[in-house]
């Protein structure tokens, strides 16, 4: 039996934050059940068990805990499995909740807008707002503005060590790129560029990254066949 079941959708960046740090720690005796978001499975009778608003991701023991928000649900693997992605002293502690803090509030919330504008709305048929794509991209131009200074400093976004943190990044980084973004945000500022280099070379997490590219690839042809 495996250790947990987690439950995603493909395409979701905050189930990928789950399957990242997996990755990272080589951690593999987990089932993954996929639903699908176009079909409104996460709101089904069932996930709406485990998740009251529906979404994903949410990992289920075989002692009945179930946890969901996708940066409780890594810290708790990260804590429970001893995945070395946690500040081991209480200054490193406290940097790690201010660089998380960080994280959730300037960069995945502006970030985050545009993916749902770009990339999700697309696939659902809805077109896109470009006023609030265009200013979710000045508040994260102006994020990683800051965010340059500071990793002139450091090496991670939590100071000289890698961490979780780094990798809730990594979802949304890729979300902008697909967007067209990555360029202008991210390859533009040589310390954020050596940033997002370090992080994305990282073994397990560049394998998980070339497999979903893979299988995105698989997908698209897939759907281009179906239609043609």
């Amino acid at each position: 039996m495996p250790e947990f079941t987690l439950y995603g959708a493909r395409g979701s960046t905050n189930t990928d934050r789950v399957r990242l740090t997996l990755a990272e720690a080589g951690f593999t005796d987990y089932e993954l059940v996929l639903l699908n978001l176009q079909k409104g499975e996460q709101k089904s009778p069932d996930n709406i068990k485990r998740h009251p608003w529906g979404k994903v991701p949410v990992v289920e023991f075989p002692d009945g805990l179930v946890l969901y928000e996708s940066r409780a649900i890594c810290k708790y693997l990260a804590k429970k499995y001893s995945f070395p992605l946690l500040p081991q002293d209480q200054t490193a502690e406290a940097l790690f909740d201010q660089a998380q803090s960080v994280e959730m509030n300037y960069f995945a919330d502006p970030a985050g807008r545009i993916a749902f504008e770009k990339f999700a709305k697309k696939f659902i048929g809805i077109p896109t707002d470009e006023a609030v794509v265009e200013s979710s991209l000045k508040s994260v131009h102006a994020y990683f503005n800051v965010a340059e200074k500071l990793l002139l400093q450091n090496e991670y976004m939590a100071g000289s060590a890698f961490t979780l943190v780094d990798i809730y990044y990594i979802p949304l980084v890729q979300r902008l790129f697909a967007c067209g973004y990555g360029e202008e945000v991210i390859l533009s500022r040589p310390a954020v560029r050596a940033w997002w280099g370090r992080i994305t070379s990282r073994p397990g997490i560049q394998k998980l990254l070339a497999a979903d590219k893979e299988a995105a690839a698989a997908a698209m042809a897939a759907m281009a066949a179906a239609r043609s």
